[in-house]
């Protein structure tokens, strides 16, 4: 009995983490994922520019911000374009990827 209850539990943490169930639910419920992830996108690639610009000027800090800013504004431009549901969620996700690699980096 509680071997099929973990087996349960393993089943659905690995169905919430697939990024396939990830991406329908995305598209399922996409006009009330909209704000939360312009949002959270805007947030994170805020920190992500103000710990590139804690660095100090540089050529190469100058192009970790374009890289930071450009993906943060794709994502956002997506959404007012009206791209596909698909293109916007790989956008938003790898926008969120690379922003937290970019406060990791930065950071350590």
């Amino acid at each position: 009995m509680v071997n099929l209850g973990i087996k349960q539990l393993k089943t659905n943490v690995m169905k919430l983490l697939s990024i396939k169930e990830m991406q329908q639910e995305f598209e399922f419920d996409y006009y009330m994922y909209v704000p939360l992830t312009i949002i959270l996108n805007s947030c994170i690639g805020s920190i992500a520019a103000m710990t590139i610009l804690m660095q100090g000027t540089s050529l190469l800090t100058g192009i970790e911000l374009t890289i930071c800013v450009s993906l943060c504004m794709g994502y956002n431009a997506a959404l007012l374009a009206g791209a596909n549901r698909k293109l916007t969620f790989w956008l938003l996700a790898v926008s969120l990827v690379v922003n937290l690699l970019l406060i990791l980096v930065t950071l350590l």
